[in-house]
């Protein structure tokens, strides 16, 4: 299941897994963040490779719109409220440019803080 987007010369469809590593790849990009993570039993794990999209949860609001929630482990040190909104910049920009659906809108959760 994924995103359907039409036009004059047919139909489009993305997958959800395609749209988290987009947006996994694009906060990545951003300065203060370690990684994404998972949390299974108590436990957190920073997630890279082939899982890291299990960090990022896409859900439709609407037609050809989105919300995406992110859960990320930041750097000791950084302010977090920027980072988190650089983030949200960031990845709410690359989403819509390479895929013209419209994010309406992305939610942080700040899981740990590490040592770089």
């Amino acid at each position: 299941m994924g995103v359907k987007l039409a036009n004059q010369y047919g139909n489009i469809e993305i997958d959800k897994k395609v749209i988290s590593q987009i947006a996994y790849k694009a906060a990545m990009e951003s300065y203060g963040l370690v990684g994404l993570a998972f949390k299974s039993k108590g436990i957190i794990e920073i997630l890279k490779g082939e899982n890291a999209f299990k960090g990022v949860l896409i859900q439709e609001v609407g037609e050809n719109e989105i919300s995406i929630e992110l859960y990320v482990v930041l750097q000791y040190g950084t302010n977090i409220s920027t980072v988190a909104n650089n983030i949200i910049d960031k990845v709410k920009y690359t989403v819509e440019k390479v895929t013209s659906v419209k994010v309406n809108k992305i939610d942080i959760n700040v899981q740990g803080i590490r040592v770089k």
